[in-house]
């Protein structure tokens, strides 16, 4: 078993020591991502925003745009204090309505200018809840999925090998589990679509140990950048058509369907009064809408949908 339901106690914390842990790994963790990203890109820089939250906290935004290979990229880091615990957590979890709560993360999107190269999302999350004469309720959340416009065999394998390695020191059911959960997660119900290849989701991660929940997130963490940057050094320098980047645009559309309707980080953003600014920072610069498109049978944007984004075993 991986996850609890919702009204098991997970293990009793110290909150002020391991919000301070979090966060410190969080902050390092940005700082990471967003060199890797400049150094693959090799011309932008992030800018950076620094923000703060209404009800206590804030957070740094840093964004990339215009880049040699990279469109747009946001790269943030968000600690934010509420008094009242969002919709999007008190549906699953009732008995923490009206609850204070702190919410630490970082969220990454990674929007390329060639579509060669895949759209990749990455999120980690920790959440502490704090109730009159309770102790603190705490989980873990987080995942990351690539996006494909144009698949290949080896960089989806490479991807999900990536995500495996995250997953096996924490048991060998992790990551089929969350690799179903993702493939569920990441669907767009009202096109019987799914958005990419998945990868990764998990979320309410109290089960283990705090420490090791924590090592898990960390190890998703590190393993995203062994995913992704292999696969931009790969495709950054492959030529591609004004009809290939057409195809890219109204694929990025779907992108924004979901982020809208379905994502959670989204969701609790929003609801939690958060920065708009930086909640949706994740949507591509350019996207297009055409009614009622068909691929050409047999053609490369056709096998994106036959083969690609179909749920399978990668590893």
């Amino acid at each position: 078993m991986i996850n609890k339901t919702a009204s098991e106690k997970p293990q009793a914390i110290n909150p002020e020591l391991s919000v301070s842990s979090v966060k410190q790994f969080l902050l390092d963790l940005q700082n990471r991502i967003c060199r890797c990203i400049e150094q693959e890109d090799g011309k932008a820089l992030f800018v950076e925003d620094k923000w703060e939250h209404k009800e206590g906290g804030g957070g740094l935004t840093r964004v990339l745009s215009e880049g040699s290979v990279i469109e747009k990229a946001g790269v943030n880091f968000s600690h934010v204090h509420g008094k009242q615990l969002p919709q999007a957590a008190t549906a699953r979890r009732p008995e923490l309505a009206n609850s204070t709560f702190q919410a630490l993360g970082v969220s990454v999107v990674i929007h390329p200018l060639n579509p060669y190269v895949p759209t990749s999302h990455f999120n980690v999350r920790f959440i502490l809840v704090e109730k009159m004469d309770q102790p603190p309720y705490w989980w873990f959340g987080g995942g990351f999925d690539l996006t494909p416009y144009y698949g290949f065999m080896e960089d989806c394998s490479h991807w999900h090998q990536m995500a495996k390695a995250a997953c096996d020191p924490f048991g060998d059911k992790v990551y089929p589990h969350y690799k179903q959960w993702a493939d569920q997660y990441f669907f767009l119900k009202h096109r019987n679509e799914q958005r990419g290849i998945g990868g990764i989701f998990f979320d309410d991660l109290n089960e283990w140990p705090f420490e090791t929940c924590f090592a898990f997130m960390r190890s998703v963490g590190e393993h995203f950048l062994k995913a992704y940057q292999p696969i931009v050094a790969r495709r950054k320098h492959q030529n591609f058509t004004k009809s290939e980047r057409d195809f890219q645009l109204y694929r990025r559309g779907r992108y924004v369907e979901f982020n809208l309707l379905y994502d959670r980080g989204t969701l609790f953003g929003l609801q939690s009064g958060g920065r708009t600014e930086s909640i949706l920072m994740s949507l591509p610069p350019l996207v297009a809408w055409q009614y009622d498109w068909r691929p050409v049978q047999g053609s490369a944007e056709a096998d994106l949908y036959e083969i690609y984004l179909t749920p399978r075993q990668w590893v």
